[in-house]
């Protein structure tokens, strides 16, 4: 005689039941539920985004700062979403993004090259492609093709240093670019191609370098959270209205206001 539950079902059919009802409520249940929590990668990329330890990494929200990092940290406010925010190095995180589910970068340039790699929330702030000279340099540029001459100090996964790269440039890559103002007062690079921004601010607080010579300005890129493509497009949609509702509440021209020298 076949066992029986306390409800008089035999225990097997029992089981059943419950099993169809748990895949029930799995498939009634809306997805984002379990799948909500976003990961957020950043680089250490001053004044836009910083550690505020001082290294160059970071492993939580609390430990960023910066002009794009505050932006994305209002728009997070407008949304109903967990999320964890995380430093690493740039070329590591670009990849480690793409092809993962509920994952983003910022700040990435969006380029026409990149267009199709992420779907993008923003703008958030923009950057000018600014070559660089040591303070004594007498170089002097009026367009890019004349800096085909020089060689130029850039880093790995760089939206300039591989534009630069893809233009035929001479281009001495690094891992970061925090070392390359010292290329260039040590003569082992004519050029930095970087932020205009961040370009002094590195230089003067990495290596105490001050009186860098901007001598283009040749490009500007709006800068924008990049979010994988596995990504469910509502979610995706929802960071921008939060983005959208940040902008139109003062908040983002708030944060500009506070870096501005």
């Amino acid at each position: 005689m076949p066992a029986r539950s306390g409800s008089g079902m035999p225990a097997p059919l029992t089981f059943i039941k419950r099993a169809v009802q748990g895949l029930l409520l799995m498939v009634l249940m809306p997805a984002a539920v379990a799948d909500d929590k976003l990961y957020i990668f950043t680089e250490n990329y001053p004044p836009y985004n910083a550690s505020t330890t001082g290294q160059g990494f970071a492993h939580n929200a609390d430990d960023i700062t910066g002009i794009c990092t505050d932006m994305v940290k209002e728009m997070m406010k407008r949304v109903d979403y967990e999320y964890i925010m995380k430093m690493r190095d740039w070329s590591r995180a670009y990849d480690w993004v793409q092809g993962r589910e509920n994952h983003g970068l910022f700040c990435t340039a969006r380029t026409d090259e990149r267009e199709d790699e992420f779907q993008w929330v923003g703008p958030l702030a923009p950057i000018k492609w600014t070559l660089f000279a040591a303070p004594d340099s007498d170089i002097e540029l009026n367009s890019l093709e004349e800096a085909r001459q020089y060689k130029v100090a850039g880093y790995k996964g760089d939206v300039m240093s591989d534009y630069l790269v893809s233009e035929g440039f001479e281009v001495i890559m690094s891992v970061s670019g925090e070392q390359n103002p010292r290329r260039l007062t040590l003569g082992q690079a004519d050029l930095w191609v970087t932020d205009g921004l961040v370009g002094p601010l590195v230089a003067e607080e990495e290596h105490g370098i001050t009186g860098l010579k901007p001598v283009l300005v040749f490009r500007e890129t709006p800068m924008y959270l990049a979010v994988s493509n596995q990504t469910d497009p509502g979610i995706v949609d929802d960071l921008q209205h939060g983005l959208d509702e940040a902008r139109e509440s003062g908040a983002l021209d708030s944060i500009i206001s506070r870096y501005q020298p």
